[in-house]
């Protein structure tokens, strides 16, 4: 294998291995931003949750009612 051979395979290496770099990067962004997104929803969840407990009470139906030893 020639030299030329050699030196155009290892700079496709190297501008492979910089797409790469960007794309992890791209991708960590978008696991970062999915995972806030999920926290925030989960929160969401959990404050509506509270408040239909607290906004029904005893009018919510039989099958939704914490019991009362809870």
């Amino acid at each position: 294998m020639s030299t030329d051979d050699l030196t155009r395979r290892l700079e496709d290496l190297e501008v492979r291995y910089a797409f790469q770099e960007e794309l992890i990067q791209q991708l960590d962004q978008v696991i970062q931003q999915q995972a806030h997104l999920i926290e925030r929803l989960h929160h969401d969840v959990r404050s509506i949750r509270e408040q239909m407990e607290n906004d029904m009470g005893s009018e919510a139906p039989a099958d939704e009612q914490v019991p009362p030893h809870y």
